[in-house]
């Protein structure tokens, strides 16, 4: 039976060179975050096709969720933050589409690498750092200064919140991923012990039951988990983006 890390592996679909020794290559994983674009894309222009002043199911849809991420941007960062929505949006709709559609059976989920969320967590991260200095200059620089704090103390601090800002992109895109790769190992874990179980006869059916009964879970579970870690990454980068316009603490 297959590795359940095998779905995970990026396969090369077209060789476009080498430079030295590594190749470059469009994969199975390109395939798919182009995928996620042409679907996020297609939708919304089948979404605002009409623009009627009674929605209809597909604009309602599309207006729920522009609405739900900017009354989350403003609830994090303020009006302000709303100058940064079409960069919140883009990430909350990738991370969202590409989180359901690698539940699609057969698929690839783009956010179950590293490589991927750690690319999209890097971009909030010089975003911030981009905002922080050139609204702010030097005084940027009071976000690792906590206020009130006892002079003796400061450098402590001051090491401790550097430290805390420094590894914001690690924890930001290790969350999506860790979550997403470990939802579809367990997944497949439980997939692998039904068709086992069932390959043994009547008694092996009948024990399946459980496993496949664990399946169903958690795929629902994986669902819910695929729409939160969506979320948290938005509501996060929401609360970093309010540091570069509201440094003070």
């Amino acid at each position: 039976m297959a590795s359940p890390l095998d779905q995970f592996q990026i396969k090369p679909i077209v060789s476009l060179g080498k430079i030295g020794n590594s190749e470059i290559a469009f994969t199975n994983s390109s395939l798919f975050m182009m995928l996620v674009v042409l679907a996020i894309g297609v939708f919304f222009m089948m979404a605002t096709a009409q623009r009627s002043l009674v929605p209809g199911r597909l604009q309602s849809f599309a207006e729920m969720l522009y609405e739900f991420v900017a009354n989350t941007l403003k609830s994090a960062a303020g009006k302000e933050g709303m100058q940064f929505f079409p960069l919140v949006f883009s990430l909350f709709l990738f991370v969202l589409t590409a989180n359901f559609m690698g539940m699609i059976p057969g698929s690839f989920t783009v956010t179950s690498h590293i490589i991927v969320t750690f690319a999209l967590a890097m971009v909030v991260f010089l975003t911030v750092i981009a905002v922080g200095f050139a609204k702010h200059g030097t005084h940027f620089l009071g976000l690792f200064v906590p206020g009130g704090a006892p002079a003796l103390l400061v450098p402590f601090l001051v090491v401790i919140e550097v430290i805390s800002f420094l590894s914001r992109p690690i924890s930001l895109g290790m969350r999506l991923f860790a979550n997403m790769l470990a939802g579809h190992i367990a997944l497949k874990v439980f997939a692998g012990f039904v068709v086992s179980l069932g390959a043994l006869g009547i008694g092996g059916i009948l024990g399946a039951t459980l496993p496949l009964g664990m399946i169903v879970a958690l795929t629902a579970l994986e669902f819910l988990v695929a729409f939160l870690q969506a979320y948290v990454f938005t509501i996060l980068t929401c609360v970093y983006l309010n540091d570069a316009l509201h440094p003070g603490h």
